[in-house]
């Protein structure tokens, strides 16, 4: 099976890439998807017309917004949300979702389904572990009370990232399976780096990448 394997950036690709190779034989690549939403769901479209591939994996880090997740820990997530899209900042957002308003409405002429904040991710197989919820936004919670506005919006987040629910997105118009696997490098709001266990969380996704990769090949 063809596998795309998106990374965020060059410092994530360092460690991942020697990780996930092996498992990815002849037909896989990995390709730099970019920081952020912006960037991710661009360059995932021209990435998935460019390669074809029969599935993406994105692989990465993240922040925990559930204590139960461990740090320096890897999880395979069900679904992706979107945090930042609807009405209102902080305490006061509103998702748009809740407003009733899609973020696509679907197109009958070329197949593409409606999708609204959450998008599943394609989680067949037995690698584990699994988490249900990562919720992405633009900008990485900074405090206590960042973290606090986006449980309140997704009470079943469980960590947040800035680019999943952007290629997941990508991945749904073009019709093809989205996995998304992510280290737990730091705690959701906690910006001081020294606590963060960044190269332990992206062994530990590279190694959950690779059984991914290799239970469908």
């Amino acid at each position: 099976m063809q596998t795309l394997i998106l990374v965020p950036t060059t410092l994530e690709r360092q460690v991942l890439e020697p990780l996930v190779t092996p498992a990815l034989g002849r037909d896989g690549v990995v390709e730099l998807c970019g920081f952020g939403s912006v960037a991710a769901a661009a360059r995932t479209s021209l990435l998935v017309a460019r390669h074809h591939p029969e599935r993406v994996v994105l692989v990465g880090i993240a922040g925990r917004l559930d204590e139960r997740l461990a740090l320096a820990g890897a999880y395979r997530f069900q679904q992706v949300a979107c945090f930042g899209i609807g009405v209102g900042s902080r305490d006061d957002f509103i998702p748009a979702g809740t407003l009733g308003w899609l973020q696509w409405p679907g197109d009958a002429a070329d197949g593409s389904p409606a999708i609204g904040d959450a998008i599943a991710c394609a989680t067949d197989g037995i690698a584990t572990p699994r988490a249900d919820l990562l919720l992405t936004a633009c900008a990485a919670s900074a405090t206590a009370d960042d973290v606090l506005a986006r449980k309140l919006a997704f009470p079943t987040a469980v960590a947040e990232d800035m680019e999943g629910f952007a290629v997941a997105f990508a991945c749904r118009l073009a019709g093809v399976p989205c996995e998304i696997v992510r280290g737990i490098s730091n705690t959701a709001g906690d910006r001081d780096q020294s606590r963060w266990q960044t190269k332990a969380a992206l062994e530990a996704a590279g190694e959950l990448a690779a059984q991914v990769i290799a239970e469908a090949s």
